[in-house]
């Protein structure tokens, strides 16, 4: 050891001898104390916490499984699906953009179609994307939206019958 800790060391010895045995005893408990709400704080505590949270962690963890086996069966139904015309598609995207009335506009461009949005609520949307999903097998390449106090503004693209 470095000659000045060992010299603390002394120190402390010397100073601990001089004590009277009730001050030890004293000192004793307290340090124990201490040490115990050092190991509560550090070890244990955590470690009861975590014990606690578990039930409700793998609760939580359970539903999002379900939700991914609901969502991989969904895929593996669409995939199973025969394939949708392109004319059938279009037609399709038209019938679900009628249903949003006049906060969006349907445009067809070849194998693509683009939806522009203008204050159109987060129910409606998702309702229209999975109607595109499902009926007309679209998928959706790309979207910018913003969201605002009326509801959601931008535009989404999506490819017919299924091509990438």
């Amino acid at each position: 050891m470095p000659p000045a800790l060992t010299a603390v060391g002394h120190q402390l010895n010397a100073r601990w001898r001089s004590l009277a045995p009730r001050e030890r005893r004293y000192l004793s408990a307290g340090l124990a104390v201490v040490l115990f709400v050092v190991v509560w704080m550090l070890a244990v505590r955590p470690a009861w916490r975590s014990v606690l949270d578990a039930p409700a962690r793998l609760d939580q963890l359970d539903a999002q499984l379900q939700q991914m086996q609901r969502l991989a069966a969904e895929t593996g139904s669409l995939r199973a699906a025969p394939p949708v015309a392109p004319a059938q598609a279009a037609m399709a995207l038209k019938a679900a953009s009628e249903r949003l009335g006049d906060k969006a506009r349907l445009v067809l461009q070849g194998d693509r179609a683009t939806l522009t949005l203008t204050g159109v609520s987060a129910e409606a949307l998702r309702d229209w994307l999975q109607e595109a999903r499902s009926t007309a097998r679209a998928r959706p390449l790309e979207a910018q939206w913003v969201r605002n106090p009326q509801g959601f503004s931008g535009s989404v693209v999506v490819s017919l019958g299924g091509a990438p």
